[in-house]
């Protein structure tokens, strides 16, 4: 086995997306295979308390692992320990078949900006779905226009109403996001001035504009904005709400995320009805069919690249076994 190879693969699982871009895991290398972890140093105890969204992440970082361990030319088979730690053994073989979606992985993006309207093709989206959901995973979409999207659009500006009114929630965010060019650099995490479309300022004039904005009525106005603009609501939802489950989702959300950027299709979440749990109740029950667990709910639509948010090195993510 090479440690250089493991090393890319590592370099490609952290492209994955997380919450607030805290990029919460760390990867142990052994002779054969690599161990996905938890950071506990990078949960997000307010708005993530069971660290659901957490471990979806990991999820999407064992997807990109499998993707990119396929492009070296290698084998791996996965298992998750009870300590929910993602074990994904490697074997080095003749004739493996380099999985197509490795080319989208530097450039699959979270697009937070207003997109242009256009409509995607239903049959594209089923084409999708049909190729990433599993017998765990249910997928299920709905345009813009319809009853089912115009109550989700009020879900989710009831979250950001919810949210914008707990302290702790704000205070939590607020401490993840990197006010200009140079705290976004210096950290290589975080919610960056450039992913939400901000100059970069001086972070004494940065800092109290952002905190102005942090109010319900001014992100709903946005938000909705944002929503009119988008084609289609995207739904991941599991019939459990297990560590396993939440994995599951990641792997899923992540192919479904490199198919839709190698059709040029713009994403960004919307999970604040998944957070909050009153909202998660009902969207369970009025939305999901019949998997009551509502896990990711995401916007689509045709946008312009922003730039990608920063991914820190590799040797910090990496522990001796």
């Amino acid at each position: 086995m090479s440690l250089n190879d493991f090393r890319q693969m590592i370099a490609h699982a952290v492209r994955a997306p997380s919450g607030h871009n805290t990029q919460p895991w760390l990867f142990t290398v052994g002779s054969d295979h690599i161990t996905i972890s938890p950071d506990p140093g990078r949960r997000l105890p307010v708005v993530d308390p069971d660290d659901r969204e957490l471990f979806i992440s990991l999820g999407c970082a064992a997807e990109n692992l499998r993707i990119a361990a396929s492009h070296q030319g290698y084998t791996c088979s996965t298992r998750i320990n009870d300590a929910g730690e993602i074990i994904l053994s490697l074997t080095r073989q003749d004739g493996v078949t380099p999985d197509p979606l490795f080319e989208q992985i530097p450039h699959r993006q979270t697009n937070r900006a207003t997109y242009d309207g256009r409509s995607i093709p239903q049959t594209l989206l089923d084409s999708i779905i049909a190729a990433t959901q599993t017998s765990r995973v249910h997928i299920r979409t709905w345009t813009h226009g319809t009853p089912e999207h115009a109550r989700l659009t009020e879900r989710v500006l009831a979250g950001n109403t919810a949210q914008m009114k707990d302290a702790p929630f704000k205070q939590e965010l607020l401490s993840w996001i990197r006010y200009n060019r140079s705290h976004s650099e210096r950290t290589r995490d975080g919610l960056s001035y450039a992913v939400m479309g901000a100059p970069s300022l001086p972070e004494w004039i940065t800092r109290p504009i952002i905190r102005f904005s942090l109010h319900g009525e001014i992100l709903n106005t946005t938000e909705r904005k944002r929503i009119a603009s988008s084609s289609h609501l995207m739904l991941l939802s599991t019939g459990g709400d297990t560590r396993p489950d939440w994995i599951e989702t990641g792997s899923v959300l992540q192919r479904t995320l490199l198919l839709l950027t190698q059709h040029g299709i713009a994403h960004a979440y919307l999970n604040q009805p998944c957070e909050v749990p009153f909202l998660r109740e009902r969207i369970g029950v009025g939305f999901s069919a019949h998997n009551r667990y509502p896990q990711i709910l995401m916007r689509l639509g045709y946008a312009k690249p922003r730039p990608c948010s920063e991914r820190r090195a590799v040797d910090e993510v990496i522990r001796e076994a």
